[in-house]
């Protein structure tokens, strides 16, 4: 029997994104995350991270600082009710990292590396399973792992349909259980 996922960005879905987020101190919740991730979790969809983290490959912060807030956050949700079965992220750039992390990477968005390793390792039915991202690149990782629906999430600005490559638009994330 396959399962089915929603696929969450972290930086601008889960939490603000103020620009390379690292610490507890600069990590504020996205207002309605924890009752979307409880609602998604009630109807049996897996729930799983997709980030890219570049800022460690930019040696703005340690793989070991990432884990840390990336423990606590999950720690967060489990109080909620709200878990998290897996958190994916690439650390990889193309041009804006040093050492081992310069590099074009299959897992980083908006190729779908990390979606379809996480297709193998829970026993996905991608066409079954949701996206919600804040960006462009998010949307077209969805689309290039053939994911069912693929939605851009923008509290900044009001997106028309016609402006990006998602299935939907939404300004509030409460407006996704209507599709889940």
């Amino acid at each position: 029997m396959l399962n089915k996922a929603l696929f969450l960005d972290r930086d601008g879905v889960i939490n603000c994104d103020y620009g390379y987020v690292h610490s507890f101190e600069n990590f504020d919740f996205i207002d309605g995350i924890f009752e979307l991730v409880n609602y998604a979790h009630s109807k049996g969809y897996l729930i799983l991270v997709v980030t890219n983290q570049a800022g460690i490959g930019r040696n703005l912060y340690t793989k070991s600082d990432f884990k840390r807030l990336t423990s606590w956050m999950c720690e967060e949700f489990d109080q909620r009710n709200a878990p998290i079965s897996k958190v994916y992220y690439c650390a990889s750039h193309p041009t804006m990292a040093f050492g081992k992390y310069k590099k074009d990477d299959l897992r980083r968005k908006p190729n779908p590396g990390m979606i379809l390793e996480a297709k193998t390792d829970f026993n996905l039915d991608l066409s079954s399973s949701f996206l919600v991202g804040d960006r462009e690149t998010d949307i077209l990782a969805g689309k290039n792992a053939g994911l069912g629906c693929n939605i851009l999430f923008s509290i900044k600005d009001r997106i028309s349909i016609t402006q990006t490559s998602a299935n939907k638009v939404v300004n509030h994330l409460s407006d996704i259980k209507k599709y889940l």
